[in-house]
Formats: C-alpha cells, structure tokens, sequence
C-alpha cells in the first residue's frame, strides 16, 4: 500500500510538472523610452498595462545597445561581460572592436559571460534567437537551437521576424523553443535622426506598437496560448542633442598625449606614458564633462574596470558631445543609466506575472523598478532552470511574479 502511495505521489508531481511548462518569448525594441507609452500613441502598451506588468527598467552603463543588450542576455554588466560599449580597444592587440566589424563581432573570445540561451541549453531546454545580440556568435563553442545570422541579407523585415517567431512557436511540443528572443531595431534610428520628441518618432512608436499587438494576437491563437509569457523590453532611452552642446576631442586634447580613442558617450582615452595625470586635469577643467581615472568610476555605473576602457573615460552630462565632430542626429544614448531619459519601456503579460501590477521604483528617488541585469535570472525562475553566477537580483524584478 504504501509503494502504491508513493507511486501514486511520484505520478502527480510528474504531472504538475507538465503543467508548469511555460514558454517565453521576449522582445528588444531597441531604443524604447520608458516615457514614449505616454507621450505617444501605443494602445497595445497601455493595454499589456492593464492585463499585465508595466514598469520603468533601468539599462547598464553605456546605455547603448551592443552593451546593453548582452547585459539582458547574461545578466552581467558590461564591465564584466566583455562588450564595454558599440566600440572599444582590444587589449591584447590594440585592434578596435566594432558592430560592422565581422571578424570581430562574431569573435566568441569578445563575450566573455554565459547567454541565457546556452544557460538553458545545457539544461535541456530549446531556444530561439532572431537578431538578438551574441546568438549569431559561437559563445562557448554554442548557438541557439534555432537563430539567424546579422550578415545574411537582406535582414528579414520586422514582418519577416514576427512571421518566423510565430513559426518557432507553432513547432511540434518536441521540437518547440522555451525561450524565444526576438530583436528590432526601432524606434532608436528614428529617434536618432529626428529625436525622441517628433513626429516621426511618434509614429514609428505607433507602428511598432501595431506591429508587437499582432505578434501577440498570433501567438494567443496557438493552443498553448494560456502559457505563453510574452515580454516587451529594451535597451535604453534616448535624449535630445545639438551641436551647440559639444565638446571637441582636438580642442580638449593634444596629440602628443593620446595614443587612442575609442568609443562616444562614454569614450576611452589610451594615453601615452606618463600623461595620465596629463590628460586627467586638462578634461577636468571643461565644463559638462565627468573625468575618471580607470577603476575610479562611481560604484553607480558598475564601470571601467575591464582592460578593454580607456586610462581615462569620459562621460558627458545628459545631452552633451565628446567627440571628434558633433553629431548629425537629433538624439543620443550612452549616458549614465541614473538619468531618466536612459529608462526603458518594460511589459509583460502571461500566466507567471501579475495583472494590473504598476511595478514600484526599487529605490526611493528612482523611477525605475528594476535593473536589466535583473532579466537573466527572472528568465531562469520562468524557465524552471538553474542560473549562472550573474550581476543581477532575483530580488529586485520578482514583485512583478506571482
């Protein structure tokens, strides 16, 4: 009698164990102020914000997407997941990393912490990546089940994305992704080149908002569709600039000084030896600019320890240039994650998350609720999966959990 109980036990826990399958699907809308929701027309948001979680997430220092985006994946800041910024210096042979550099971007050695996707994989779990950073890299000696790579073109369009997420997600049980990630690349280009308050702007939002309320409706008629836990991110803000608010490289600095320079907002300065001080006191003195001595950044930005930034980094006010020429655009990123324009858009809606749950700062002062490092070990909780060691807090993000 008590085999058969114990039996019977085993069965049942087997069987709410199947139950508590659930998939998850995140988006990157790249460059979606938290605030756009408000100032823009995007039904969809509001309505995730009324079934779901709506909150403020803040990014990683620089706020910028290469950075930021392996930050969600790995649950680690960029001074210590390897991708410092869109640009830095490789130490090993003073080589420039860059986004439209293959032979670099797609050099595993760059990513130095463990994605989400190899994290499940390991465990046995499937999964998809469309354009998110890293999951067209070799990380490990792995990639996703299913992924694409950034150099095959044309790039799908964002219809193609939403068609092919929907296809992932329609597979066989057997055959299916747990985690899917799916990356776009707007509203940040049309916030670059007109700035975060515009017209065009606001209608790119709207698209997108059209474009992520139809990925949705897709997936609520799949069969599964109760457990499905869909997730709208970011990767950072954006902030009006001009050129009236610039400071120049070649004014601020002299040649014989400097033997590189890498990166904008923040940006590295390689000195030569003995101009460290040098280069320190003259940037010091210019108004709008904050001046660090590597490894003596503020404990807030979680930065410029790594031996891939600069003796010197700089990182100006909100909304001002350092750089060789000031900037075509009308808005930026890359500032100090503190800053309210940096705050990204966050929603999310499915059986694991709150409904109608307006998330509350995790700081008096803030606005944010949570930090995108946090993202990597809720991902781990919804997939049932044990995490690496990471930056991040289960703490921090689980008020938005049931």
């Amino acid at each position: 009698m008590r085999r058969l109980l114990l039996s019977l036990a085993a069965l049942l826990l087997v069987a709410s164990a199947c139950q508590r399958v659930h998939y998850t699907v995140i988006v990157s809308l790249d460059g979606d102020r938290w605030d756009y929701p408000e100032l823009y027309e995007m039904p969809f948001f509001d309505s995730l914000a009324t079934v779901g979680v709506s909150a403020a997430m803040e990014p990683s220092f620089p706020a910028s997407t290469f950075p930021n985006h392996y930050t969600m994946a790995t649950g680690c800041v960029p001074d210590h997941n390897g991708i410092v910024h869109n640009s830095f210096r490789d130490p090993d042979d003073g080589s420039h990393y860059a986004m439209n550099d293959s032979s670099k971007r797609f050099n595993p050695k760059y990513y130095l912490k463990e994605p989400i996707w190899i994290t499940a994989q390991k465990q046995g779990l499937k999964t998809g990546n469309i354009y998110w950073l890293g999951g067209d890299v070799a990380i490990q000696g792995r990639f996703p089940t299913y992924w694409r790579n950034w150099n095959e073109q044309p790039h799908w369009t964002f219809e193609e994305r939403v068609d092919e997420a929907v296809r992932l997600m329609s597979l066989p049980k057997k055959e299916r992704p747990r985690l899917l990630m799916v990356y776009f690349d707007e509203p940040d280009h049309t916030g670059h080149v007109t700035g975060p308050v515009s017209a065009e702007t606001a209608e790119m939002t709207h698209r997108m908002d059209s474009l992520m309320h139809d990925f949705y409706l897709r997936l609520q008629k799949l069969p599964y569709a109760k457990k499905i836990n869909f997730i709208l991110a970011g990767d950072h803000g954006m902030t009006e600039i001009s050129p009236d608010r610039f400071v120049s490289w070649a004014e601020a600095l002299d040649d014989s000084w400097v033997e590189d320079i890498a990166g904008a907002i923040p940006t590295s300065i390689y000195c030569k030896e003995g101009c460290i001080d040098t280069v320190y006191k003259a940037l010091s003195q210019i108004p709008h600019l904050n001046v660090y001595r590597h490894g003596e950044l503020p404990d807030s930005l979680n930065y410029g320890t790594s031996d891939r930034t600069g003796d010197i980094i700089v990182s100006p006010d909100l909304g001002w240039q350092f750089n060789f020429a000031p900037s075509r655009n009308r808005g930026t990123h890359g500032f100090a994650p503190q800053e309210t324009d940096m705050l990204v858009a966050f929603r999310a809606v499915g059986p694991d998350f709150k409904k109608g749950y307006a998330a509350a700062p995790y700081e008096e002062g803030r606005i944010a609720a949570f930090k995108n490092i946090d993202l990597y070990p809720m991902l781990c909780k919804l997939l049932g999966i044990k995490p690496a060691p990471v930056d991040g807090e289960l703490g921090r993000i689980e008020q938005i959990l049931k």
